[in-house]
């Protein structure tokens, strides 16, 4: 396929369809688990009208859905919302009130470091916090719910940066929970406030004040609809890129995510109309439980479909927040560094913008790292960081920046016809490339770059401490090993079959080697993890007594002989390809 009929086909795309969906769901609440069933078959229903063919799956999943909450502290009773995955507490829970002032950086943070949260005082926090009610800056996050929970708060206490109150999520379980999770499931009521209502939280804090925390919620196993799209390909259509978002949404949530749904309808549209011209198969995927699953819809479709992503998935794509208004900077793309070659031209043909990237967070619907598939995209455009500061606006994670995000106030308005265009035209030839090009557009070397730099940043931490040679050894035999292959793909001595097999197979090592924690097939808390998380002890050797040190040098040990077997396993693949 001719670079020509690539612009034709992106010249197909258009806002009729999907900007109706977004004017339907902007008259749709999306949290309930009945209103997500008749949002997910509005969807099929859209898809079949326009002539697409649609499975629908069923399945069971487990929600926890917010209905109330309250803080009640002296006189005043304050509005409070509770995150999915508070405890059900409606006749309310009681401690002292201890404030602790939380570090700006890190309202945000998807880390479990109560440093990170706290500074250097959030190293002897515990023995304060036992049987009171912890109140603090940020968002009523899993990370920091889980914090508080061991330290032995019988509540947390989130305050919100502005006048709105975010939902959002407090569980480290990521999806419905085994059994191994559940000891993990939050045992406390955590609820957010806005400002004002924090800055009166303080006060009675600072005069030794208690807080009663009420918290309403459902919570159990709610059968939701999975919409999927199989856009068949024609030279390999056993192989798929796999394009999906979430469509449930806090309230009507126009810009997180029907903005999304509208994006992924509309390139179903246009790749079923072309798909003669298609080399893989696409499929496309809207899902119920982000928002009161953590990720439960694509959780269950990663589960069940196992072996199949294993086999024949190329790639994943997120597809979440495009189209908002004032979203006009691609600053803060998420990308695996393997994918940014291709997301760089994507984004520069459209837009004529360079992308700035960052390192997927272990969050969105990214359920697929436990498998290896390479992945791009998350949030999609952004506000320009000048436009968020002239307008007064904190960080949030969606609505292309806008403060909106998880709130009532996610309306029409925070949608933008024009930013949506665009943003469909970013995903659509995001999806067509990967569907079209003969060889996979993977760039191992990228990764290759990364892990040295990784390296070298574990290595200055430990010093002499800890040898991380042997990974690093390992690192450079393997970029050896590919330069050789990218030079066989190049001259033709490497067939495009063979190279993309090999390419795919380094998926399935590299990528749980540098974002998960747990063996393939399960999944990870929902705590970022640093590069080649097997490894980070070496970031705390340094700071650690004698006896702590033999344990953690025990365990790197153990890590360096698991990193170093897979890159050995990864550069046998690569040469295997070569010979």
């Amino acid at each position: 396929m001719g670079h020509a009929s690539e612009n034709a086909i992106i010249e197909q795309a258009a806002l009729d369809h999907a900007w109706d969906l977004v004017e339907t769901f902007s008259g749709m609440p999306r949290w309930r688990p009945g209103d997500v069933n008749v949002a997910g078959d509005l969807i099929a229903d859209r898809l079949r009208a326009l002539g697409v063919p649609v499975t629908v799956h069923r399945p069971q999943v487990y929600l926890s859905v917010p209905h109330d909450a309250s803080v009640a502290a002296g006189k005043t009773t304050y509005r409070a919302k509770p995150p999915s995955s508070s405890a059900h507490c409606p006749d309310g829970v009681t401690g002292e009130l201890v404030y602790v002032p939380s570090q700006k950086a890190s309202l945000r943070s998807y880390t479990k470091s109560a440093i990170a949260f706290f500074g250097d005082e959030g190293a002897d926090l515990g023995p304060q916090l036992k049987g009171c009610v912890l109140l603090t800056e940020g968002f009523g996050n899993p990370a920091l719910t889980a914090l508080a929970e061991e330290w032995g708060a019988v509540g947390l206490i989130a305050i919100n940066p502005g006048v709105d109150i975010h939902w959002g999520t407090c569980t480290t379980i990521w999806g419905s929970p085994d059994l191994d999770d559940l000891p993990r499931k939050p045992k406390i009521p955590v609820v957010s406030v806005n400002k004002e209502s924090g800055a009166a939280l303080i006060a009675e804090a600072g005069d030794g004040g208690t807080a009663t925390i009420r918290t309403v919620m459902e919570e159990g196993w709610f059968e939701q609809a999975v919409p999927v799209v199989e856009i068949p390909g024609n030279a390999d259509s056993d192989h798929f890129v796999l394009l999906h978002g979430h469509y449930d949404s806090w309230d009507v949530g126009v810009g997180d995510n029907a903005t999304g749904d509208a994006t992924m309808l509309e390139i179903a549209r246009v790749l079923w109309a072309n798909r003669g011209e298609l080399r893989r198969s696409v499929r496309i995927a809207w899902w119920p439980g982000h928002s009161t699953g953590r990720y439960a819809g694509s959780t269950w479709f990663a589960d069940h479909f196992a072996q199949e992503l294993d086999e024949h998935c190329v790639a994943q794509v997120n597809c979440d927040s495009p189209g908002c208004r004032w979203a006009t900077s691609y600053h803060q793309t998420t990308c695996m560094a393997e994918m940014q070659p291709l997301v760089t031209s994507i984004i520069e043909q459209i837009t004529g913008q360079t992308p700035i990237f960052k390192r997927p967070n272990q969050a969105g619907d990214y359920s697929f790292n436990n498998i290896g598939l390479s992945s791009f995209y998350m949030l999609s455009s952004t506000m320009p960081d000048a436009v968020r500061e002239e307008k007064g606006y904190y960080a949030v994670s969606g609505c292309g920046g806008n403060i909106a995000w998880h709130t009532e106030n996610d309306t029409l308005e925070i949608a933008d016809k024009e930013v949506l265009l665009r943003d469909i035209q970013i995903y659509l030839l995001s999806v067509l490339r990967m569907a079209q090009s003969e060889v996979l557009p993977v760039d191992w070397r990228m990764l290759t770059a990364e892990f040295t730099a990784t390296l070298k940043d574990y290595q200055t931490a430990c010093g002499a401490d800890f040898d991380l040679t042997p990974a690093a050894q390992g690192v450079a035999a393997l970029d050896a090993a590919l330069e050789h292959l990218d030079a066989g793909i190049a001259s033709g001595r490497v067939s495009a079959d063979a190279a993309n097999a090999v390419r795919q197979d380094l998926a399935r090592i590299l990528v749980p080697l540098n974002y998960i924690r747990s063996p393939r097939f399960s999944h990870d808390p929902a705590i970022t993890c640093p590069p080649l998380p097997m490894l980070d002890v070496a970031l705390d050797l340094a700071t650690l007594d004698d006896n702590m040190k033999g344990f953690a040098l025990t365990q790197a040990a153990r890590a360096r002989n698991r990193v170093v077997a897979e890159l050995r396993m990864a550069r046998n693949k690569v040469e295997a390809a070569i010979i």
